[in-house]
């Protein structure tokens, strides 16, 4: 018996088990007319099962556990929840159970009328040492019911990422430009800078930018003081225009620059170094005022993708990565993939979230739209699952896959998952064992 109580709840639930002559521990004849609903909260594992013993029909709930004794293990003799148990579901009968009246309660055994086969695909995903259980079935599985349970996924992974991103709407007073202009500065350090450019959004609040708007001077003296790289002696003219800048705006507005330290060059390409990106952030700020209340008008997805190309990037950084390395020629542009980044993390849970906000479903539809109109991330997850047969063809998927894999395939809880329970589902009945 090399399986969970949870296998059993699957068995139970999906009617995985030879109903063939039926009959309870005692003798009686069993049906089993519905097997009820599966119950996550406290008290019996299915609320108003419906069962047939003998004659009678009964409406309750059922309890099921591994072994008969567990009931006694875990209390139920003296929790008046379980007093309406009708039944009582278990793979071993060890022990007869009453209950508080004194009654025996019917007890339904289970140990020879589950299909090996059942078993040994619960073994083999439980057991499983693959980057993720079903990796080695999941090929066999029909694309539709993979499309099917990731749609699922990846509303999940939305509506998490939006508990979040509420918390920080309510921590900016229901300010929904501000709050999207913190989650845009964490999206432009792009994972390995994203906690400095969310220290820089913390220091500097949008209204600030707001108020030099006209200003780009101006602007970037304040990204990039706030970012603490205007802290050195400068031989070239417009670092030292920024220092000199800033130097006022700071006293003016009290501003505390981040350390310097915080920013990471270590392996990095210089078309991403945070210098770069600061510039660009600033470009941003000086092309987009109100942003997200431009965003949340337009409906076409090529103009979504235009606020964020064509930035009016300081000239300065065409032969700069850094304001201490001078380079032949720089791509001052975000690039098409960091772009699609910004959608895909940003923009499409914003939609989202204010769709769910406001309870105007066009903002969600359009946040699952720009998903499936985006390319597919692509990284060691999503990698794995492709080498393993599944259909990746959106960033609609390659999020879902993510979703799939933290909540369901890293706790091993394929009786929970749509393509597990595929997985499971036997051809055939298996003989039952004498």
């Amino acid at each position: 018996m090399n399986f969970s109580e949870d296998f059993l709840h699957y068995v139970w639930q999906f009617k995985s088990f030879d109903h063939f002559d039926l009959k309870t521990a005692d003798g009686q004849n069993l049906k089993v007319i519905h097997q009820g609903f599966l119950n996550k909260n406290a008290g019996p594992d299915f609320n108003q099962a419906k069962i047939e013993m003998g004659k009678t029909v009964w409406v309750g709930n059922v309890e099921i556990h591994l072994k008969s004794s567990d009931w006694l293990k875990h209390h139920h003799q003296t929790d008046l929840a379980y007093e309406n148990v009708i039944l009582h579901v278990v793979y071993e009968h060890d022990v007869e159970i009453k209950r508080m009246d004194g009654s025996v309660l019917p007890v339904l055994i289970l140990k020879y009328r589950i299909a090996n086969e059942l078993i040994e695909k619960y073994e083999n995903l439980y057991l499983s040492l693959n980057d993720f259980p079903c990796a080695a079935q999941i090929g066999s599985v029909d694309q539709l019911i993979i499309d099917s349970f990731l749609s699922r996924t990846l509303i999940e992974r939305f509506e998490q990422k939006t508990h979040l991103l509420f918390e920080s709407l309510e921590e900016a007073r229901g300010n929904w430009d501000e709050t999207f202009y913190q989650f845009m500065a964490r999206n432009f350090g792009f994972k390995v800078n994203a906690l400095p450019f969310e220290f820089l959004a913390e220091a500097i609040p949008q209204q600030i930018f707001r108020k030099h708007k006209n200003n780009q001077q101006q602007i970037e003296a304040l990204v990039f003081g706030t970012a603490g790289f205007l802290n050195h002696h400068f031989e070239e003219e417009y670092p030292n225009k920024l220092k000199s800048e800033f130097g006022f705006l700071q006293k003016k507005y009290t501003i505390t620059p981040i350390e310097a330290s915080n920013w990471k060059f270590m392996r990095m390409r210089p078309q991403n170094f945070p210098t770069l990106r600061l510039a660009q952030f600033a470009a941003l700020i000086l092309n987009s005022n109100h942003l997200f209340s431009k965003i949340i008008e337009i409906k076409d997805i090529k103009e979504l993708s235009h606020l964020f190309e064509d930035l009016p990037v300081n000239p300065y950084w065409k032969e700069h990565y850094h304001f201490h390395k001078k380079a032949l020629s720089v791509n001052t542009q975000i690039g098409k993939k960091s772009v699609e980044n910004i959608l895909l993390n940003t923009v499409a849970l914003f939609l989202f979230a204010y769709g769910k906000h406001t309870g105007t479903q066009s903002y969600i539809n359009r946040a699952i739209l720009l998903l499936e109109s985006l390319p597919p991330e692509k990284n060691a997850i999503t990698d794995k699952f492709i080498e393993a047969g599944v259909k990746i063809e959106k960033a609609f998927a390659s999020q879902a896959i993510l979703q799939l894999k933290k909540q369901y395939c890293d706790h091993k809880k394929c009786l929970s998952c749509g393509i597990g329970i595929r997985i499971l589902k036997p051809n055939t009945i298996a003989s039952i064992i004498p």
